[in-house]
């Protein structure tokens, strides 16, 4: 069974740092996109930033310049980096990957259970 597993939220003051972590186990062939994304309360959830297979990137008008994405990919995990957070950055984050599990070989849409990420002084 695969699973993703996040880390690394909590509450920050405006203009701190925040580091997410998210982690895939169990029977994986490969992993292709990687992501990011956030609800707020009363708001669709919104996509903050994709890293692709191929290593490229792609973030939210609102994030860049402050979030950055990567991957570890021996390490099946992908991070996001927040830099000088906002109040509006307030929200739970989600993480979102495609997998091949290998039971399947077919792509899979799975999703992280969510961290709270609270912006305020």
């Amino acid at each position: 069974q695969v699973q993703l597993v996040e880390s690394g939220g909590g509450l920050v003051q405006p203009g701190g740092s925040l580091r997410l972590s998210c982690s895939a186990s169990g029977s994986i062939f490969s992993i292709n996109n990687m992501g990011w994304y956030r609800q707020a309360p009363g708001k669709q959830r919104e996509l903050v930033a994709v890293i692709m297979g191929s290593g490229s990137t792609n973030y939210a008008n609102s994030v860049k310049g402050r979030f950055t994405i990567s991957r570890d990919n021996a390490k099946n995990t992908v991070y996001l980096q927040m830099n000088s957070l906002k109040p509006e950055d307030t929200a739970v984050y989600y993480c979102h990957a495609d997998i091949y599990p290998i039971e399947t070989m077919a792509a899979t849409s799975y999703w992280g259970q969510g961290t709270q990420v609270t912006v305020s002084s």
